[in-house]
């Protein structure tokens, strides 16, 4: 999945080159698709994105491949059926959480996941001033990478992305992103914890 985001994220950079924005959250579904086949890019630019689109087809082949034997073997499990509540968090991110976090009772709070995580903010302190540096990204690199990830289309739904955007508009997208991934991550415990996600079963 890493490896097709980075394809996914080379054919934006093509379209930044030629002035074009992305018209929907999600250029690569079948109405991204169309708009992509519709951008005029030049000769070279349409070569390479088209090459790049023919490797995501086969990594998304290869992602639900994984995907449909992962949810064999743990659709059973009510941790993996419980964190799917979360908008953006699909098979293979309740795969990563459940496997690489385990039993989430030998973390006492949601900020002691996150922080186990890497998406904690660094600190430094002197007498009288705190300073405060990116995400110290220490320990677990692959559910920090599945939490951002998960909030990369969907911004966390309903109880996140009023906040994404208000983060957005002050302190850009990037902050935004670790901002709304350590509120998913969140999600994410309590779900882990309680078997749901009671603000989002409220909700419905």
């Amino acid at each position: 999945m890493a490896l097709r985001s980075g394809l996914k994220a080379q054919v934006h950079a093509v379209m930044a080159k030629q002035g074009v924005l992305p018209q929907l959250d999600d250029m690569f579904g079948p109405g991204g698709q169309r708009l992509l086949d519709a951008i005029p890019f030049d000769r070279a630019y349409v070569l390479r994105v088209g090459s790049l689109r023919g490797l995501v087809d086969i990594f998304d082949k290869e992602v639900a491949l994984f995907e449909r034997e992962v949810h064999k073997a743990l659709k059973g499990n009510k941790d993996y059926r419980a964190v799917q509540a979360v908008d953006g968090v699909g098979r293979t991110m309740a795969a990563i959480f459940v496997a690489e976090i385990g039993d989430v009772s030998r973390f006492s709070s949601p900020d002691k996941l996150c922080c186990w995580a890497g998406l904690n903010p660094r600190n430094d302190e002197s007498d009288t001033k705190l300073y405060r540096y990116g995400i110290s990204k220490q320990s677990a690199k692959l559910v920090r990478w599945a939490a951002i990830e998960a909030v990369a289309r969907y911004h966390g739904g309903a109880p996140i992305k009023a906040s994404y955007s208000r983060i957005a508009a002050r302190r850009g997208n990037k902050v935004a992103r670790v901002a709304a991934a350590r509120k998913l991550l969140t999600l994410v415990y309590y779900g882990l914890r309680d078997g749901e996600v009671r603000c989002l079963a409220k909700a419905g």
